[in-house]
C-alpha cells in the first residue's frame, strides 16, 4: 500500500472528535496511536488493544505524522538534548 493510499485511511471530521485525525471509520485518534509507538507498543499490542484496527491503519497514523513533521516542528531546547 503507498503513502496516498495509506493516507486515505486517515480522517476529519469537524463532528467527530472535535475534527482531530482519526483512522476512518473509528474515533481512535492518530495521536493516539502514536503515542503508543513511541512509547514502545507493537503493531501486535495495538491491535489487541484495538481489535477494529489493521496493520494498515496503523502504518496510516504513522503516514500522517511523517506528513505533518513535514509542515511543522517542535522547537526543542539544546539542553532538553543532553
Amino acid at each position: 500500500m503507498n503513502r496516498e493510499q495509506l493516507l486515505k485511511r486517515i480522517w476529519i471530521d469537524p463532528r467527530r472528535c472535535a475534527g482531530k485525525p482519526c483512522v476512518r471509520g473509528h474515533r481512535i485518534w492518530v495521536s493516539l496511536i502514536l503515542d503508543l509507538l513511541a512509547d514502545g507498543a507493537t503493531f501486535d499490542e495495538i491491535l489487541a488493544n484495538y481489535p477494529g484496527l489493521t496493520r494498515e491503519d496503523i502504518q496510516a497514523c504513522i503516514a500522517y505524522g511523517s506528513e505533518m513533521a513535514r509542515e511543522r516542528y517542535v522547537p526543542i531546547k539544546l539542553e532538553d538534548m543532553a
